[in-house]
């Protein structure tokens, strides 16, 4: 392939990925619109194209599925992470930045309900998995919390990611099945859970508490 060819090609490269970025944004709307199961027609419909140019960019709905839910893992990182680092900042304590993120996380569910029913449908996958990824990713971050309030911890990353375990099953059952628990009373009761867990940590750690 001539080098002339290769530069015409990739003039191209910028406006697919601002075209597959766009398209991943009409999808979350029709997500919004018509539910976790949507439809590929549906989400033509919604960008104003065909099916046929959508394969164009996606190969099926399982690759239009992957580039929603790492659209969505971006999002739902950045907002935990900035909410538990704010906490911090602000010299609220551990504690508060504990109840920081599961708030984070539950706000993003509580408002974009059926695009986080579409993430967690995880269909059969060829290769990467963007949920196990996501959940790698909070679970690692909130390790460090733990590690930054209990240096000498033995084992912060089973406990991160035994923190996010739980606040994930507990905000699953309570999307599923409403009760009349509001968010903050779900997040302050997940992190009285977390706490108790991890205070008792920081004594028999011997870290602060």
């Amino acid at each position: 392939m001539s080098l002339t060819r290769d530069r015409r090609d990739s003039r191209w490269d910028a406006h697919r990925e601002q075209r597959r970025a766009e398209l991943v944004t009409t999808t979350v709307a029709a997500i919004r619109r018509h539910g976790a199961g949507v439809g590929m027609e549906e989400v033509a419909i919604a960008a104003g194209t065909s099916k046929t140019a959508l394969y164009r960019h996606f190969r099926d709905r399982t690759a239009l599925y992957v580039a929603v839910c790492e659209t969505v893992a971006r999002v739902l990182v950045d907002q935990v992470r900035r909410a538990t680092d704010r906490a911090l900042a602000d010299g609220a304590g551990p504690r508060a930045a504990v109840i920081a993120g599961i708030d984070a996380y539950l706000r993003l569910i509580e408002s974009d309900a059926e695009v986080y029913r579409f993430v967690v449908h995880r269909p059969l996958l060829d290769g990467a998995d963007p949920v196990a990824d996501l959940v790698t990713v909070i679970g690692d971050h909130v390790a460090s919390v733990i590690t930054t309030y209990l240096p000498a911890a033995a084992a912060p990353r089973i406990w991160g990611h035994a923190v996010v375990g739980m606040v994930r099953g507990a905000a699953d059952d309570w999307l599923a099945r409403p009760d009349g628990t509001t968010r903050a009373e779900l997040a302050a009761r997940l992190t009285d859970l977390a706490w108790t867990g991890l205070s008792g940590l920081a004594t028999s750690e011997g870290g602060p508490r």
